[in-house]
């Protein structure tokens, strides 16, 4: 192997384990961000929240949650802008106007929803409920087309 090529291996091996390394930052920074929405969505069902702090968290729960973004993903770097920027903006802004009491109460209950094991069985009864209906209705489309 001629000093060339050992060092094409050495940097392939380098940016394997660069990716391996920012995939565990991206993961670790997508279960913050999946507490922070828990925790956004527990602060607002919490009677101790003022009631325009309860909106605002419950409109920021359900952006998260939802599928609709407000700029589609498939847009070119706008698309994840908007979850890049709103939505750690919404979060922030949500715990600063909720009482702290309530968002360490908030925090607890969503540690412990997020600690809990998901169930795969339970999956694959639902997909198999979503997959059944979807079948129902094409061949209820095709039977009264």
């Amino acid at each position: 192997m001629s000093r060339g090529k050992r060092g094409l291996v050495l940097r392939a091996r380098d940016t394997k384990i660069m990716y391996k390394k920012l995939m565990a930052k991206l993961k670790e920074a997508a279960r913050g961000i999946k507490q922070d929405v828990m925790t956004v969505y527990f602060a607002a069902r919490d009677p101790r929240t003022p009631l325009l702090v309860r909106l605002l968290a419950l409109a920021i729960a359900a952006y998260a949650l939802s599928p609709i973004d407000l700029i589609p993903d498939f847009i070119p770097i706008l698309g994840y802008l908007d979850d890049l920027v709103l939505l750690p903006f919404g979060i922030i802004l949500v715990i600063k106007l909720t009482p702290t009491i309530v968002i360490e109460a908030s925090r607890a209950k969503a540690n412990e929803v997020i600690s809990k094991p998901t169930s795969s069985i339970a999956a694959a009864i639902i997909v198999a409920i979503w997959v059944g209906l979807a079948i129902g209705c094409a061949y209820w489309l095709v039977r009264h087309a």
